[in-house]
């Protein structure tokens, strides 16, 4: 299955059978993407897992 680049539009394969939350990388503009849905295939940016509030919370009470 194909998809475009949500970067460059190039075509993108994810393989035969792709998987949600399964990540390809563009041919091209060696963008990193992440299937996010599967009837049609579409990719974007992977999701962003890091936990802000752990980092304000932190040095919020350091200069305290």
């Amino acid at each position: 299955m194909k998809a475009n680049c949500i970067s460059c539009q190039e075509m993108v394969d994810a393989g035969n059978n792709p998987a949600l939350g399964e990540f390809v990388i563009c041919p091209k503009c060696t963008a990193h993407l992440e299937v996010i849905w599967l009837d049609p295939l579409e990719l974007d940016w992977p999701a962003d897992n890091y936990d802000y509030e752990d980092d304000y919370e932190r040095n919020y009470y350091d200069y305290q």
